[in-house]
């Protein structure tokens, strides 16, 4: 078929397979799109913009009105898509009596935790004049070690969302406080001492000030009832602890103390207590510093769904989410553990493979690790933990404590016990404090009809949301930088969460809206908090003031992690396990929370809307998820708009095709299809909950698909920016199309055998050797980047802090689809292998700094310079918008900003801004500078101080310290005994694209895998 007569979206599975059949199998590929060689992925390879759109863009004007108001009113920012990007005028007003500890230019850090899920994760908050503007990870947290998330990275701006509730509302007309405290402590008296009638609805809580508060109104109100309930509450989790120890216990996995660990469907990298910790734990025990003598774990995975921890697997299995149980059974009894019922219950997985990992595993009792996901069954959950003590991994790899809940239930079973007191009429005062249980909760439940019964409705919240709208009292709830609370990490340590700023609007938190049904009404979050632990601490006086500053000053309240407790594993557990079944052999329906907004409650920030999403690259949507497999069996390609069926609900959804996927399966992300939320939460994606019931919350069976004969445009970076191939891609197996290994791959023994397996002529630079260019020689300091794609589990934390630091601003679906996003540093997904069950690599790509940079001998105004530090600078008011050194660019890392994309109209949006670094305007070319803000800060920093040297690792870049795995090091290559000239010393080191003389200054550590020789295929 020409390429002028092919349709845009024209996949084609078959020559997809044949094309990598015929390459070998070992040949990296980006996306089907490309095994395809679709018109699109064609227009996006050969084209900066593909050209047919750019003729469409041309047709319709760019954007429609609406959804410029929609981003507008967001973190988006597209104000000003016309011709006019005249700048307003901006006044400076100067303090006549400055605070004595703000100093213009110089940030302040202050220690405070986030909750996830209600587990405390440690932060450091940097805060411009009064301002917090940047999210860090707090060294001195055992939660964090200095590492964060998207989530974290991203929380900032929903400090400023300008579609915050502002004020009380009482039945959707502007009401206050007062008014509102006052009604809710006349209900207190109304009670009659017994409560009855009153409900409270929470999410998950491990705060004891919060839960001290709780147990204390149901103390003075016993008919009172506290329920909790969040979509990722943890029920499996605690049930299977109840199930294994006869109690709800709170379990700690030590991977750095593990060589091989087994995953059971658990994305335990980027989600769950802890993810943070455990990925820098994991990510040491893959360093490969002391060559190939490292000990390096193994890991194995399966799953439905490929995620961060699958491609980081050396074995992974796509395994249907129904038949992870009977995997579990199978590896259960070939380490030793007796189950009534059978072993196996309809595993895919190869006899000899899962005998395998049994002798693996049992060949490194004590350290070894066997981890069940967040969302099977609490049976499998029992079997990991029965798996643990049968290996002796108990006390080792794994200890216990005390659950960190305040009250650990079983949150399905206690929504479900409110939603039958609101039908029954025995509600009368309804408290809900920070969760959405309309849009969150089950659809069998069907709680937006059940509230309406409750008498009188009172939520607190950061936005108008589904639930909120239905309540007679809305509340603004304070952001965590503007509130005073505490929580216990994943271990148990308590953290307190203090304010960085005074409550932007009328917020207060859940502390000071409890206070309104105790005696303690009109008592700040401070003194709530506060007192709690002066009365729980022995310190008194001023020892006890000198506890509370350090704990503030640490982030962490010394000596509260919480001890080991014995974990006795119940000798009938096994008995209550179900005759194993056969798994069911149609399509099954797997609901995960989404990786960039969670279950919803980020779906208006459009920072992580726009983050690319692990694995698909998908922005701005969820979509039904399936393999190749199943897409060709069904008829489904990429874009089909799809009705799903299940349990006689149905929703309708946009198909995307994933390499690695479980066949008989289809992924579902939650946090989309909102109807209420914000602007930019509004109309994105399906709602997955609307197919979700109690008794299949996380998976089911008996899904129908069909079509609906529509498209829905899915907005996928994934084969965008691709930057290595030579000839056209058609003949992907021969070599016309060569392909650049961009990735360099190799096992533990390959490594062993041959150290430098990842170097030869094309990937190793010559900073000294024969060029065109003139040679720059650098007396001082000469900045380089090393990237460890060993470490590197591509969760995008490093793309999320750099738009958080660097001020880039969001664009938007239509714009990401034209290639258009904004992004500094991007990471590049590859795969390797077939189909069915790819190898999956993550690379990081931010500029590379060449040496010998094509960019800047093609700026016809000078706009891009070379640095005498090596830095490849932009000189934005220099820049005329010819894109030559874009075109010039081979990494693709340069980004110009067709449109007005930052936002100078809305208010609230002026505070999250660095201060120290430029917003740009429309017709400039943007692209990473090393974060030269944080290089320039430190140099005069240390010539204020007695001119000295910088200090290795005085420096740290925002990828760099977001990167929960350490994968990014920053620092001055003239220094031999840095810690980035020594990564760049070793074996491992190679450069991309050398073989064009760019001489780049950011070069990458070879990824080596640890496959079980046994195992085979």
């Amino acid at each position: 078929m020409s390429e002028d007569s092919t349709p845009r979206n024209s996949i084609d599975l078959a020559a997809a397979r044949a094309n990598l059949e015929r390459a070998g199998g070992k040949r990296l590929w980006q996306s089907i799109e490309e095994l395809s060689d679709t018109k699109d992925f064609r227009n996006f390879l050969h084209n900066e913009f593909p050209a047919n759109e750019q003729t469409k863009e041309l047709k319709d004007a760019g954007i429609n009105r609406r959804d410029v108001m929609k981003l507008m009113a967001a973190s988006a920012a597209m104000a000003g898509l016309s011709a006019c990007t005249k700048l307003p005028t901006e006044k400076i007003v100067p303090y006549v009596r400055p605070p004595e500890e703000i100093i213009p230019g110089r940030p302040l850090f202050y220690a405070t935790s986030m909750p996830q899920a209600g587990v405390a994760v440690g932060l450091l908050v940097e805060s411009n004049m009064g301002r917090p503007t940047k999210i860090e990870g707090n060294t001195e947290h055992p939660g964090s070690q200095g590492g964060t998330d998207v989530f974290a990275q991203g929380s900032v701006l929903d400090l400023y969302d300008p579609d915050r509730l502002r004020t009380v509302l009482h039945e959707g007309s502007l009401s206050d406080w007062a008014t509102f405290s006052a009604v809710v402590n006349n209900q207190r008296v109304n009670f009659g001492g017994k409560g009855t009638g009153l409900r409270i609805l929470t999410g998950t809580v491990t705060s004891p000030t919060l839960g001290a508060q709780l147990k204390k109104i149901l103390t003075a109100l016993p008919e009172a009832k506290w329920h909790q309930y969040e979509p990722g509450g943890g029920d499996s989790v605690r049930e299977g602890t109840r199930l294994a120890f006869g109690k709800p216990m709170n379990a700690v996995y030590h991977f750095e103390q593990a060589d091989i660990v087994v995953s059971l469907d658990s994305d335990f990298l980027t989600t769950g207590p802890g993810h943070t910790r455990y990925t820098r734990d994991f990510s040491r025990r893959h360093d490969l510093a002391e060559g190939p003598s490292s000990k390096v774990n193994r890991l194995y995975v399966v799953e439905p769904m490929p995620t961060s921890t699958g491609a980081m697997a050396d074995h992974r299995w796509p395994l249907r989410a129904t038949e992870v149980e009977g995997f579990a059974r199978q590896l259960a009894a070939a380490v030793g553990v007796s189950i009534p019922g059978g072993a196996s219950a309809g595993s895919k997985i190869p006899a000899d493979a899962v005998a395998a990992i049994g002798r693996d595993l049992a060949a490194h009792r004590g350290t070894s690790l066997v981890i069940a996901g967040d969302h099977q069954p609490a049976f499998v959950h029992a079997l990991a933990h029965a798996m643990n003590a049968a290996l002796g991994n108990s006390g080792k790899t794994v200890t216990y404590t005390e659950s960190i809940e305040a009250n650990p239930v079983n949150q399905l079973d206690s929504i479900r016990d409110l939603v039958n007191d609101l039908n029954a009429g025995k509600v009368e005062f309804l408290v809900i404090l920070g969760v959405n249980p309309v849009y969150t909760a089950p659809a069998d439940l069907n709680f937006g009809s059940a509230i309406l019964k409750a008498k009188t409705r009172v939520y607190s919240g950061q936005l108008t949301d589904e639930t909120g709208t239905l309540c007679h009292w809305q509340a603004p709830a304070a952001h965590y930088l503007e509130s005073w609370s505490d929580g216990r990490a994943y271990d148990g340590t308590v953290s307190i969460t203090q304010p960085l700023i005074a409550p932007l609007y009328e917020g207060h938190s859940a502390h000071e809206i409890l206070a309104l049904l105790t005696d303690e009404s009109g008592k700040s979050g401070h003194d709530i908090v506060r007192d709690y632990w002066q009365g729980q601490r022995s310190e008194k006086g001023a020892a006890y003031e000198a506890f509370w500053e350090t704990s503030l000053h640490d982030g962490v309240m010394a000596g509260t992690a919480l001890p080991g407790a014995a974990a006795t594993l119940r000798s009938d557990f096994t008995q209550q396990a179900a005759q194993a079944q056969s798994a069911s052999t149609g399509l099954e329906i797997v609901f995960r929370p989404d990786p960039t907004i969670g279950d919803g409650q980020y779906s208006n920030n459009g920072w992580l809307q726009e983050t690319p999403k692990t694995i698909t690259r998908l922005t701005w949507d969820n979509a039904a998820m399936i393999s190749p497999a199943t897409a060709q069996q069904l008829g489904l390609t990429n874009s089909d708009y799809v009705t799903l069926q299940v349990n006689g609900r149905q929703a309708k959804a946009g198909v995307l095709i994933v390499p690695g996927h479980a066949d008989n399966s289809v992924t579902a992300h939650l946090g989309y299809g909102r109807s209420h939320g914000g602007n930019v939460a509004k109309g994105a994606g399906f709602n997955a909950n609307l197919l979700r019931t109690t008794t299949a919350a996380w998976m089911a069976t008996g899904l129908q698909i069909s079509k609906t004969g529509d498209d829905y445009p899915l907005a996928s970076v994934q084969h965008q920016f691709s930057i290595d191939f030579e000839g056209h891609p058609a003949d992907f197996a021969s070599e016309t199309a060569f392909r650049r290994d961009l990735v360099q791959i190799g096992t533990l023994a390959d490594f062993q055998k041959n150290p430098s397996f990842a170097q030869n002529e094309s990937n190793q630079i010559d900073y000294h050797g024969p060029s065109l260019y003139p040679n720059f020689k650098y007396e001082g300091y000469s900045w380089g980047m090393s990237i460890d794609l060993n470490r590197c589990i591509g969760c995008n934390a490093c793309v999320t802090a750099c738009v958080a630091e660097n001020n880039i601003a969001v664009v938007g679906k239509d714009q990401v689809a034209r290639g258009r996003s904004m992004h500094w540093i991007r990471i590049d997904t590859y795969f390797r292998g077939d189909l069915d069950n790819p190898e999956v690599y993550y690379e990081p790509l931010p500029c590379m700094q060449c040496e010998n940079a094509p960019c800047e001998y093609v700026c016809p105004v000078g706009a891009t310079t070379h640095s005498p530090e090596g830095l490849n600078d932009m000189t934005y008011n220099r820049c005329v918008g010819t894109r030559y050194c874009s075109n010039n660019c081979p990494y693709k890392v340069r980004r110009f900003n067709f449109f007005l994309y930052s936002d100078y109209d809305t208010p609230s949006l002026f505070g999250v801004r660095n201060p120290n670094v430029s917003v740009r305007s429309r017709g400039v070319m943007e692209k990473c500078t090393y974060c030269v803000q944080r290089i320039n800060a430190a140099k005069i920093r240390s010539e204020v101080e007695n001119n000295r040297t910088i200090a290795d690792g005085e420096i740290i870049t925002a990828c760099q310290q977001a990167c929960p795995a350490e994968a990014i090091v920053f620092g001055n290559i003239n220094d031999p005994n840095s810690r980035v000239s020594k990564l760049k010393a070793q074996t491992r080191n190679y450069g991309l694209l050398v073989d064009l003389n760019t001489r780049p200054r950011t070069t990458y550590l070879a990824r080596v895998r640890n496959p079980n020789p046994e195992i085979r295929g």
